[in-house]
């Protein structure tokens, strides 16, 4: 299995305009999208809260969360976001992806747009 990487644009939702490319390892896996802790704060973005995560090899680390603007093309939406620390990698993850209305498509190894569908009655 390959490894999907791809440039995308993060930015402060509070100022859309400006954004910086970051280049990130696509992670349906992971639930949350690691950033660079440096790049968010010249953003302007503000850790929220904690969170605690459970490493592969058992230890448990804990990191701030807070709200970032991600962009892909024409895609755009809003998704909790870490902030990284010196020696974590670069991670897209779910919630960001589905917010943004796309899905990894693992054999292509490439962003596919994810169908849409809102519950309810008529």
């Amino acid at each position: 299995m390959g490894l999907t990487v791809l440039e995308i644009e993060v930015g402060n939702p509070a100022n859309p305009k400006v954004t910086e490319m970051v280049e990130f390892l696509i992670d349906s896996g992971a639930v949350y999208s690691v950033v660079p802790g440096h790049i968010l704060r010249r953003l302007g973005i503000k850790p929220l809260t904690e969170q605690s995560f459970r490493l592969a090899n058992g230890a448990k680390i804990t990191r701030k969360k807070g709200g970032a603007l991600f962009r892909y093309g024409k895609a755009i939406g809003v998704a909790d976001v870490i902030f990284g620390q010196r020696g974590d990698s670069n991670l897209l993850g779910a919630m960001t992806l589905e917010t943004l209305g796309l899905a990894l498509d693992p054999l292509r190894r490439e962003l596919k747009p994810l169908p849409m569908i809102l519950g309810g009655w008529r």
